[in-house]
């Protein structure tokens, strides 16, 4: 879906009214605004990437529970009790 904006100059016009005319008509097509947020998108992840961090956080989650169970880490709910 291409939008072209084309202006033609007229008559006795000069350069800087041509350019001032033509980016009105940019902003008034709403082209800007498309590009912006298609600059700044990030891709969606791969199935196989959400499964990796998945499986890296549940390890990382059972390693802190196999530490809280040797004592060697402490439970953060009882940090604030001591």
């Amino acid at each position: 879906m291409a939008i072209n904006v084309e202006v033609m100059k007229t008559g006795n016009e000069n350069n800087a009214a041509l350019l001032r005319r033509f980016s009105k008509r940019v902003q008034g097509s709403g082209v800007l605004p498309k590009v912006r947020s298609n600059r700044y998108k990030t891709r969606n992840e791969s199935k196989q990437t959400r499964k990796k961090h998945a499986l890296k956080r549940l390890t990382r989650l059972h390693e802190v529970e196999r530490l809280i169970k040797l004592g060697k880490l402490q439970d953060k709910t009882m940090k604030g009790r001591q």
